[in-house]
């Protein structure tokens, strides 16, 4: 996988309470830095999430979250997250996270995260808004 895939990267800077005691960063972080970066990247392509579950009552869920580790991450490391749409399905989406150093080519970590477009009242998936469709197909095209 090559940086150059990645339109969108998430700026971020390890911090001291996210390294165990084997001086790197913790599994479970990566997960949160996959979510932190897919949701500033579908506002970056235009999505109001939060406008959007007040106007439709619906709202994504997560329903599969993958880390591979490639290299080990340590405190104080400056990363950049690259993040792009997979695929969109008629309810679902998949996005593809990967971690690199913040002017480095070497993959550190990547991944996959799918989220579901939800019905809120019912908890049923709903097709995925067109509008959000055109944006993310668009922004990955750039």
């Amino acid at each position: 996988m090559e940086r150059s895939s990645f339109r969108y990267f998430f700026p971020l800077s390890v911090r001291y309470n996210e390294v165990d005691a084997q001086g790197i960063v913790f599994n479970a972080h990566y997960l949160t830095w996959y979510d932190m970066a897919v949701s500033a990247y579908i506002r970056a392509a235009g999505w109001d999430n939060r406008a959007e579950i007040k106007a439709s009552g619906a709202d994504f869920h997560v329903v599969r979250a993958l880390v591979e580790y490639k290299v080990g991450i340590g405190h104080d490391e400056e990363l950049a997250i690259g993040v792009r749409t997979t695929r969109i399905g008629n309810s679902s989406i998949a996005f593809q996270p990967a971690i690199f150093h913040a002017n480095g080519e070497t993959l550190l970590a990547s991944g996959e995260i799918i989220w579901v477009w939800t019905d809120q009242a019912s908890k049923r998936p709903i097709p995925v808004p067109d509008r959000l469709r055109d944006l993310l197909t668009h922004f990955d095209a750039g």
